[in-house]
């Protein structure tokens, strides 16, 4: 049995680690919700974006929709996974580096063993892993989430469709977490280039017709990388407010977890006290009747 300096010890270092994981509970919850904010604000308008989006891609031909709808044969492909640049967030990172290796090693495995699968890393954790581990890593974007925003995110998605438009990769997919709500996130891939125009998942090729002014031409290269832009820093806001919410619960769990152990080691140092008392009770009634005996 552990002295009772040893419980004490240890009953001061779980209520300190305890109160730190109560503080980032809060820290994590004030975040998810500005977070969170941004996500459900952004959904609608890229939403209606890709809807329109797989409408014009749908109605137009191969000409028509420019470089970022063509569909080449698949030689090379580029993974994007997004995960955070800090952990304490449970199986948040360790999910996204799952289902990246499972493209790698299941979806693509032709082309990997070709050596043509590459990996661009958003997120310290999915660069720690990929840089280290013998893939096709080309780099990293981990400043993205010191201070997320439309403007710090619009070059990383331009270098993208640069890469697609200039024939370097035949697919872009990006693996990210969808935020749900803050206790569930959905691993999602989505891919990104070339645009799909919808008929994979059974919807109707083309919903709305459209007049196109000042041309068709015109108008889809304009909108076409805008929306691909919009729906990239979705997916990076969905990432963020995942990640608070993940952090929020694996911390919630972390203080209900120290708040038990504390229990049961103060249980067990008021027993190993008890226990000490009663010995010394003994040895002075032992102490006390050798006395009188003698």
């Amino acid at each position: 049995m552990p002295s009772l300096k040893d419980v004490r010890t240890r009953i001061e270092s779980v209520n300190s680690t305890k109160q730190i994981t109560s503080a980032m509970k809060m820290v994590a919850a004030s975040k998810l919700r500005k977070s969170q904010n941004a996500v459900n604000n952004m959904r609608p308008y890229a939403a209606k974006l890709n809807e329109i989006l797989q409408n014009i891609n749908a109605g137009l031909d191969q000409e028509s929709i420019g470089d970022y709808g063509q569909e080449r044969d698949l030689t090379r492909i580029l993974l994007v996974p997004i995960t955070s640049n800090r952990g304490l967030c449970g199986a948040f990172n360790s999910n996204i580096i799952k289902e990246t290796q499972s493209l790698i090693n299941e979806d693509y495995a032709n082309q990997n063993a070709a050596g043509n699968v590459d990996v661009l890393t958003v997120g310290k954790k999915a660069t720690d892993h990929f840089s280290i581990k013998g893939h096709k890593y080309i780099g990293n974007h981990d400043e993205l989430f010191n201070e997320l925003s439309f403007e710090n995110v619009f070059p990383l998605a331009e270098e993208l469709m640069q890469r697609f438009a200039s024939k370097e990769y035949d697919r872009i997919i990006i693996i990210y977490n969808h935020f749900k709500n803050a206790a569930t996130q959905v691993v999602t891939s989505e891919q990104l280039l070339p645009v799909n125009s919808g008929e994979d998942s059974g919807e109707s090729k083309l919903q709305v017709d459209y007049l196109f002014e000042p041309g068709k031409r015109e108008i889809v290269y304009e909108l076409i990388p805008a929306i691909l832009k919009v729906q990239f820093y979705k997916a990076m806001l969905d990432s963020y407010a995942a990640e608070h919410g993940a952090r929020m619960l694996a911390m919630s769990q972390a203080t209900d977890n120290a708040t038990e152990l504390i229990k049961e080691l103060k249980l067990q140092y008021n027993k190993a006290r008890q226990a000490a008392i009663t010995g010394e009770i003994l040895e002075i009634v032992g102490g006390a009747e050798a006395l009188k005996n003698a």
